[in-house]
C-alpha cells in the first residue's frame, strides 16, 4: 500500500506516518513546513519506505506512480498559528482540499480528510454528535479555521456524491502527545511551556470552560480504523471524559516539583465554552474508544517535553 500524507511533518501527520510505516505501508509526506518541523520526521529519513517532499498543497499536486490513499492533514491547527496565518489557513482548507481530492480521483485512490471539532464552533449542545450542524461565527477571528474545515467537509462530500470518490471524514477533538509544539496556543503546550520557563499558568476566563483530551496513539488508532471502514459521513474521534481547563491546569501542576501559580486572563473571542465528543458512532462502526487515561498520557507527554527542553530543542522551535 502507498499513501500520501499532506502535513506529514506536523504533530498528527508525523504520528500517522509512524503508524503506517509500522504496518508496512509506503509513505510520501508532503509539507511546506509553515507549522510542521523536520525534527518530527527526522527518525524516518532513513526508512526505506518513507519519503518527504517540500510542497504547498494549496498549489497543484503532482505525484508520480500509483497511490492507494490520500490523507489530508495539512493545515495550521492552533489558534496562534491560524490567527497569524489566516489566508494560508483558508487556502489549505479550500484549495488544498480541492487539490488533494483531485489527486485522489486521478490516482483512483481513497481519501481521508482530517477535520476538527471546531466544525461545531461554540456549541449549544454537549456532548457534540455528528448530526449537530454547529454554532460558528463565520466572521470572527476563529472563523478562518472553523469555516475552512467546514468548507473542506462540504468539498469532500461533493466529490463523493458527484464523482463517486471513496472518501472519509474524521472530526478530531483535542489531541495531545509528544511532538506538539510548545506555546502553540493550545492548553497543554502553553501550560507546559510556562511551567518549564518558570512562569505562572495562564487560564482564560474563569477556567470553567471544558475540553476533552485524547492521547495521540488512541486517535491514530481510530483514524486507521476509519480508513478501513466504509463510512463516508463525518465520524467524531476524541476522549469523552470532559474536564474543565482549571482542573486540567491543576493536573499539569502536579507534574512539576515547584508547582507554578495560576493566573487568569480574559477569555478570547468565540472561545468554545464546552467541547466534548459523542463517540457513539465510532464505538458502533469502528469498535473504537480511547484507552489511554489522562494521567498516563500526561506522564508520557511531559516526559517528552522535559527531555526536549533539557536538550535545548524545544526552545529552538
Amino acid at each position: 500500500m502507498r499513501t500520501v500524507v499532506t502535513g506529514g511533518a506536523g504533530f498528527l501527520g508525523s504520528h500517522l506516518c509512524d503508524r503506517l510505516l509500522a504496518e508496512n505501508w509506503e509513505v510520501l509526506a508532503l509539507d511546506n513546513l509553515i507549522t510542521g518541523v523536520d525534527s518530527n520526521i527526522a527518525h524516518l529519513m532513513k526508512h526505506p519506505k518513507f519519503r518527504i517532499a517540500r510542497a504547498d498543497v494549496s498549489n497543484y499536486i503532482d505525484v508520480a506512480g500509483p497511490i492507494d490513499y490520500v490523507l489530508h492533514f495539512a493545515s495550521p491547527a492552533s489558534p496562534v498559528d491560524y490567527l497569524k496565518l489566516p489566508i494560508p489557513t483558508m487556502k489549505v482548507g479550500a484549495l488544498g482540499t480541492h487539490n488533494a481530492l483531485g489527486l485522489t480521483l486521478a490516482k483512483k485512490a481513497k481519501f481521508l480528510l482530517a477535520s476538527t471539532s471546531e466544525s461545531y464552533g461554540d456549541p449549544e449542545i454537549s456532548p457534540q454528535h455528528e448530526e449537530y450542524w454547529g454554532h460558528v461565527n463565520p466572521v470572527g477571528p476563529r472563523g478562518v479555521y472553523d469555516e475552512a474545515k467546514r468548507y473542506a467537509e462540504a468539498m469532500t462530500m461533493a466529490y463523493h456524491r458527484f464523482h463517486g470518490a471513496d472518501t472519509r471524514i474524521v472530526r478530531i477533538f483535542n489531541t495531545y502527545g509528544p511532538r506538539m509544539r510548545l506555546n502553540d496556543g493550545r492548553a497543554l503546550p502553553n501550560f507546559v511551556h510556562q511551567a518549564l520557563t518558570g512562569q505562572p499558568l495562564t487560564v482564560y476566563g474563569d477556567g470553567k470552560q471544558t475540553r476533552s483530551f485524547c492521547y495521540v496513539s488512541d486517535l491514530i488508532d481510530g483514524i486507521c480504523r476509519l480508513m478501513q471502514s466504509d463510512e463516508h459521513l463525518p465520524v467524531n474521534l476524541g476522549n469523552p471524559q470532559e474536564i474543565t481547563i482549571l482542573e486540567f491546569a491543576e493536573h499539569v501542576r502536579k507534574h512539576f516539583e515547584n508547582a507554578p501559580a495560576i493566573v487568569f486572563e480574559p477569555l478570547p473571542q468565540d472561545d468554545p465554552k464546552r467541547r466534548c465528543p459523542d463517540i457513539s458512532k465510532a464505538k458502533r462502526i469502528l469498535k473504537w474508544e480511547p484507552k489511554v487515561g489522562l494521567e498516563e498520557g500526561l506522564g508520557l507527554t511531559l516526559a517528552y517535553f522535559k527531555q526536549e527542553f533539557a536538550k535545548g530543542k524545544v526552545a529552538a522551535r
